[in-house]
Protein backbone atom coordinates (compact mmCIF):
# COMPACT_ATOMS: atom_id res chain seq x y z
CA UNK A 1 0.00 0.00 0.00
CA UNK A 2 1.23 3.32 -0.76
CA UNK A 3 0.32 6.30 1.05
CA UNK A 4 1.11 9.36 -0.69
CA UNK A 5 0.44 11.59 2.69
CA UNK A 6 -2.63 13.54 0.89
CA UNK A 7 -0.23 14.68 -2.19
CA UNK A 8 -0.72 14.39 -5.55
CA UNK A 9 1.41 12.51 -8.19
CA UNK A 10 3.10 13.56 -10.95
CA UNK A 11 4.77 10.99 -12.97
CA UNK A 12 7.18 13.43 -15.12
CA UNK A 13 7.58 10.93 -18.04
CA UNK A 14 6.04 10.55 -21.49
CA UNK A 15 7.38 6.90 -21.66
CA UNK A 16 4.31 4.73 -21.96
CA UNK A 17 5.97 1.43 -20.67
CA UNK A 18 6.55 4.01 -17.01
CA UNK A 19 2.78 5.16 -17.48
CA UNK A 20 2.13 1.12 -17.29
CA UNK A 21 4.10 0.00 -14.48
CA UNK A 22 2.81 3.20 -12.37
CA UNK A 23 -0.68 2.07 -13.08
CA UNK A 24 0.01 -1.05 -12.19
CA UNK A 25 1.37 -0.47 -8.75
CA UNK A 26 -2.33 0.69 -8.04
CA UNK A 27 -1.57 4.44 -7.48
CA UNK A 28 -3.18 7.54 -8.96
CA UNK A 29 -1.49 10.12 -10.97
CA UNK A 30 -1.02 12.44 -13.23
CA UNK A 31 1.48 12.46 -16.57
CA UNK A 32 3.08 15.79 -16.65
CA UNK A 33 6.84 15.25 -18.64
CA UNK A 34 8.85 19.04 -18.90
CA UNK A 35 10.99 19.10 -22.13
CA UNK A 36 14.51 19.07 -20.35
CA UNK A 37 17.95 18.87 -22.71
CA UNK A 38 19.10 15.22 -21.43
CA UNK A 39 22.96 16.62 -21.18
CA UNK A 40 25.59 15.83 -18.58
CA UNK A 41 28.77 16.08 -17.59
CA UNK A 42 31.44 14.05 -19.54
CA UNK A 43 32.96 12.65 -16.93
CA UNK A 44 30.13 10.26 -15.80
CA UNK A 45 29.63 6.87 -15.65
CA UNK A 46 26.81 4.26 -15.56
CA UNK A 47 24.63 4.63 -12.28
CA UNK A 48 25.93 8.45 -12.10
CA UNK A 49 24.65 9.78 -15.60
CA UNK A 50 21.00 8.34 -14.72
CA UNK A 51 21.07 10.12 -11.44
CA UNK A 52 22.37 13.60 -13.02
CA UNK A 53 19.41 13.17 -15.28
CA UNK A 54 16.42 12.45 -13.06
CA UNK A 55 17.51 15.53 -10.55
CA UNK A 56 17.46 17.54 -13.59
CA UNK A 57 14.25 16.60 -14.73
CA UNK A 58 12.86 16.95 -10.79
CA UNK A 59 14.42 20.05 -11.01
CA UNK A 60 12.97 21.44 -13.95
CA UNK A 61 9.59 21.79 -11.51
CA UNK A 62 9.44 24.81 -9.81
CA UNK A 63 8.29 25.67 -5.79
CA UNK A 64 5.00 26.41 -6.82
CA UNK A 65 4.21 23.73 -8.95
CA UNK A 66 5.59 21.14 -6.10
CA UNK A 67 3.21 22.82 -3.97
CA UNK A 68 0.95 19.65 -2.36
CA UNK A 69 2.54 17.67 -5.08
CA UNK A 70 5.06 14.87 -5.61
CA UNK A 71 7.01 14.37 -8.82
CA UNK A 72 8.46 11.72 -10.11
CA UNK A 73 11.00 11.20 -12.61
CA UNK A 74 13.55 8.67 -14.05
CA UNK A 75 16.10 7.56 -16.44
CA UNK A 76 17.27 4.57 -18.11
CA UNK A 77 20.89 4.11 -19.82
CA UNK A 78 21.78 0.54 -21.20
CA UNK A 79 25.85 0.56 -20.31
CA UNK A 80 27.91 -1.76 -22.43
CA UNK A 81 31.62 -1.70 -22.89
CA UNK A 82 32.57 0.88 -20.59
CA UNK A 83 30.02 3.27 -22.71
CA UNK A 84 26.83 4.37 -22.84
CA UNK A 85 23.98 2.90 -25.60
CA UNK A 86 21.52 6.02 -26.07
CA UNK A 87 18.72 5.92 -28.01
CA UNK A 88 19.21 5.50 -31.51
CA UNK A 89 18.73 8.00 -33.79
CA UNK A 90 17.04 6.43 -37.17
CA UNK A 91 16.38 2.21 -37.98
CA UNK A 92 20.20 2.08 -39.13
CA UNK A 93 21.37 3.34 -35.25
CA UNK A 94 18.84 0.86 -33.64
CA UNK A 95 20.20 -2.00 -35.87
CA UNK A 96 23.86 -1.10 -35.18
CA UNK A 97 23.05 -1.30 -31.39
CA UNK A 98 20.99 -4.52 -31.21
CA UNK A 99 24.03 -5.89 -33.28
CA UNK A 100 26.64 -4.52 -30.64
CA UNK A 101 24.24 -6.19 -27.52
CA UNK A 102 24.20 -9.68 -29.32
CA UNK A 103 25.94 -12.30 -27.99
CA UNK A 104 27.04 -10.30 -25.22
CA UNK A 105 26.64 -9.19 -21.73
CA UNK A 106 25.38 -5.44 -20.85
CA UNK A 107 24.33 -3.20 -17.89
CA UNK A 108 20.65 -1.41 -17.47
CA UNK A 109 20.97 1.56 -15.04
CA UNK A 110 17.47 3.04 -14.10
CA UNK A 111 17.18 6.04 -11.41
CA UNK A 112 14.44 7.83 -9.94
CA UNK A 113 14.69 10.74 -8.26
CA UNK A 114 11.13 12.01 -5.91
CA UNK A 115 10.87 15.45 -4.97
CA UNK A 116 8.42 17.82 -2.81
CA UNK A 117 8.62 20.87 -1.61
CA UNK A 118 10.67 19.61 1.27
CA UNK A 119 12.53 16.69 0.59
CA UNK A 120 14.10 14.99 -2.67
CA UNK A 121 15.28 11.58 -2.98
CA UNK A 122 16.72 9.59 -5.54
CA UNK A 123 17.87 5.92 -5.51
CA UNK A 124 19.00 3.80 -8.91
CA UNK A 125 19.07 -0.32 -9.85
CA UNK A 126 21.26 -2.10 -12.14
CA UNK A 127 20.37 -5.00 -14.15
CA UNK A 128 22.83 -7.14 -16.12
CA UNK A 129 21.62 -8.64 -19.18
CA UNK A 130 22.70 -11.37 -21.48
CA UNK A 131 21.27 -11.63 -25.14
CA UNK A 132 22.22 -14.82 -27.14
CA UNK A 133 24.03 -14.14 -30.66
CA UNK A 134 21.17 -12.73 -32.68
CA UNK A 135 20.78 -13.38 -36.60
CA UNK A 136 20.53 -10.26 -39.08
CA UNK A 137 16.67 -11.57 -39.99
CA UNK A 138 15.48 -11.50 -36.51
CA UNK A 139 17.43 -8.11 -36.28
CA UNK A 140 15.68 -6.57 -38.96
CA UNK A 141 12.40 -8.40 -37.98
CA UNK A 142 12.46 -6.70 -34.72
CA UNK A 143 13.57 -3.13 -35.91
CA UNK A 144 10.97 -3.27 -38.48
CA UNK A 145 7.66 -4.46 -36.78
CA UNK A 146 8.35 -2.80 -33.14
CA UNK A 147 9.54 0.41 -32.50
CA UNK A 148 12.88 0.84 -31.13
CA UNK A 149 14.21 4.54 -31.45
CA UNK A 150 12.26 5.59 -28.29
CA UNK A 151 14.37 2.84 -26.28
CA UNK A 152 17.52 3.17 -24.66
CA UNK A 153 20.03 0.78 -26.26
CA UNK A 154 16.99 0.44 -28.89
CA UNK A 155 15.80 -2.57 -27.35
CA UNK A 156 12.50 -2.96 -25.04
CA UNK A 157 12.89 -6.67 -22.87
CA UNK A 158 8.98 -6.38 -22.71
CA UNK A 159 9.03 -7.07 -26.51
CA UNK A 160 9.82 -9.26 -28.82
CA UNK A 161 13.87 -9.41 -28.81
CA UNK A 162 13.68 -9.90 -25.37
CA UNK A 163 11.52 -13.04 -25.72
CA UNK A 164 13.80 -14.78 -27.96
CA UNK A 165 16.85 -12.95 -27.11
CA UNK A 166 17.59 -12.55 -23.63
CA UNK A 167 19.02 -15.23 -22.32
CA UNK A 168 19.00 -13.88 -18.82
CA UNK A 169 19.13 -11.15 -16.38
CA UNK A 170 20.68 -10.47 -12.55
CA UNK A 171 18.16 -8.24 -11.30
CA UNK A 172 15.18 -6.04 -11.51
CA UNK A 173 13.52 -6.68 -14.40
CA UNK A 174 11.34 -3.81 -14.71
CA UNK A 175 14.28 -1.71 -14.16
CA UNK A 176 14.96 -2.97 -17.85
CA UNK A 177 11.52 -1.73 -18.71
CA UNK A 178 12.45 1.69 -17.34
CA UNK A 179 11.17 1.79 -13.60
CA UNK A 180 12.83 -0.12 -10.79
CA UNK A 181 8.90 -0.69 -8.83
CA UNK A 182 11.11 -1.69 -5.29
CA UNK A 183 12.97 1.37 -5.46
CA UNK A 184 9.92 3.71 -6.12
CA UNK A 185 7.44 1.86 -3.75
CA UNK A 186 10.88 2.57 -1.10
CA UNK A 187 11.08 5.81 -2.24
CA UNK A 188 7.52 6.83 -1.14
CA UNK A 189 7.78 5.19 2.19
CA UNK A 190 11.02 7.70 2.67
CA UNK A 191 8.75 10.69 2.01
Amino acid sequence: MIDLKGKELILASASPRRKWLMDELGVSFSVQPKNVAEIYPDDLKREEIPLFLSNLKAAAFSEEELEGKIVLTADTIVWLNDRELQKPVDLNDAKRMIRQLSGNRHEVYTAITLRTSQKTISDFDRTEVHFRELTEDEIDFYVQKYKPLDKAGAYGIQEWIGYIGIDRIDGCYFNVMGLPLRKVYEGFNSL
